[in-house]
């Protein structure tokens, strides 16, 4: 993970581990590093005016978060551990002094950056879609990725209704809907994919 970096930035990084719930930042808070998550995963949290909670991303072993936090003085969000995690701080002083220095260091990054941006235009055309049976299915299929069928959520049912923009019942609802289809499978260790039919 982030092998390309020059050895002086992985020297001087920070390590912090965080139990499940705590917050790593919140919004507001000085932006003074982007981070890397080496084992756990964190959600990216905004409360909109009414104090709603939104899911922005979840974060998890092996991924880049706060990359904004490069070009910002303050952090948009909060990021808050969704299970006992590990994250590495890089700051962003002398990270973007080493992108200045390296052009071909700042391009590994930005090759980084567009990876980022496919995952997330594939989220928002998953809150697009209407049907809460159909964005479920595509959420659980995009999580267990090319090589498998099996999604292991971190985190409560709430959390992953939040995640993907639907009310906690509606959640509750559409998994158990998938069961009886024989979609899905539930255990303690996750969820199985069977068979995908989005109608």
């Amino acid at each position: 993970m982030l092998g390309w970096l020059p050895a002086g930035i992985r020297t001087r990084s920070r390590v912090r581990e965080l139990a499940a719930g705590e917050p790593l930042f919140r919004q507001g808070d000085k932006a003074f590093a982007i981070f890397a998550i080496e084992r756990g995963s964190m959600r990216l949290i905004r409360h909109t005016i009414d104090s709603h909670r939104v899911v922005l991303h979840t974060a998890r072993a092996g991924e880049l978060f706060a990359e904004a936090a490069l070009f910002s003085a303050a952090y948009h969000c909060d990021a808050v551990a969704a299970a006992a995690s590990r994250v590495r701080a890089y700051p962003k002083r002398e990270l973007l002094a080493a992108f200045r220095a390296d052009p071909a260091l700042a391009e590994r990054f930005m090759a980084l950056l567009a990876g980022q941006i496919h995952l997330l235009r594939a989220r928002l055309e998953e809150r697009n879609i209407r049907s809460a049976r159909a964005r479920l299915l595509h959420h659980l299929a995009l999580s267990a990725g090319p090589a498998g069928r099996k999604v292991r959520p971190e985190g409560t049912l709430m959390d992953l209704a939040a995640e993907i923009g639907l009310s906690h019942e509606a959640l509750y609802r559409t998994l158990a809907r998938l069961e009886r289809e024989g979609a899905i499978s539930r255990s303690r260790s996750g969820i199985v994919l069977r068979k995908i039919s989005v109608v």
